[in-house]
């Protein structure tokens, strides 16, 4: 009856302390973070250099306006997909001064990059989010053809 005490005893204390480990530092390494981050970032960026461009020559509205609300678009969605709020607007770059040649020119360049980002990441995402990926390269794609 004394050894079912003491078991009982032990065993009571001993199971809080289940799991605990007294060489456990907390020290783990922080997740790496999600692949779609890059591709988030750059739709924000694409949105603000197309916007940035509108307000330096209202002129390319009708090229420009639906491109930057397609990057936005995209943004949001990457956004709702990893679980956070849809960002403001990123700072636009100064596009004053420079020739509507010249803009042009930089956006596609721009979109020329970020099509061939989001193609890798294409071919090396999941299943689930190979389609979303896939729809964004192709619309990048597209923006650069728009962009001749």
């Amino acid at each position: 009856m004394l050894r079912a005490g003491v078991l009982l005893a032990l065993g009571g204390v001993a199971a809080p302390l289940t799991g605990c480990d007294p060489f456990d530092r907390g020290d783990d390494p922080d997740p790496a973070p999600d692949p779609l981050e890059p591709l988030a970032a750059e739709a924000r960026e694409l949105a603000a250099r197309h916007r940035a461009a509108l307000a330096a020559d209202p002129g390319l509205a009708g090229l420009l306006t639906p491109i930057a609300e397609a990057h936005e678009a995209h943004a949001a969605e990457l956004a709702r997909l990893l679980g956070r709020a849809t960002p403001t607007a990123a700072p636009s770059p100064d596009a004053t001064g420079a020739g509507r040649a010249s803009t042009l020119a930089g956006l596609r360049e721009a979109e020329q990059g970020a099509r061939r980002s989001a193609a890798k990441l294409c071919a090396e995402a999941p299943a689930e989010r190979a389609a979303l990926v896939g729809s964004i390269a192709a619309a990048r794609a597209t923006h650069v053809e728009a962009l001749k």
